[in-house]
């Protein structure tokens, strides 16, 4: 149920535990009943006087990159699978890298 008067209204959260980290998927309404989603982050470090601290990092997804994004996750999950089942993972990542370098479409990280 989407909340009428409430901006940036919560619809569902789910919250994963791995570890040092925490990861909470969040789908939000817009005041215009659109719905997005946040990825945050959230990991535990500690201050120089020992007092726990939380980084925090969010990513933004909206409903016209839902699509592409998801696409873009099966692929590099997909991919992390074969590498895992190849039981060759050095050589195969190296092969791999090299064959991304020359993608036309390819955009690295360091681009950006």
């Amino acid at each position: 149920m989407l909340m009428e008067n409430d901006k940036n209204a919560e619809v569902y959260s789910k919250v994963v535990r791995a570890g040092k980290r925490t990861y909470f998927f969040d789908i939000k309404s817009t005041k215009g009943n659109d719905l997005y989603i946040t990825l945050t982050e959230s990991k535990k470090t500690f201050n120089d006087d020992g007092r726990d601290n939380y980084q925090k990092h969010k990513i933004f997804l909206y409903k016209e990159d839902f699509e592409k994004f998801r696409e873009g996750l099966d692929d590099v999950l997909a991919k992390i699978d074969e590498l895992r089942l190849s039981g060759d993972t050095n050589s195969s990542l190296e092969s791999t890298f090299n064959a991304s370098k020359t993608d036309e479409n390819d955009i690295r990280f360091e681009d950006l």
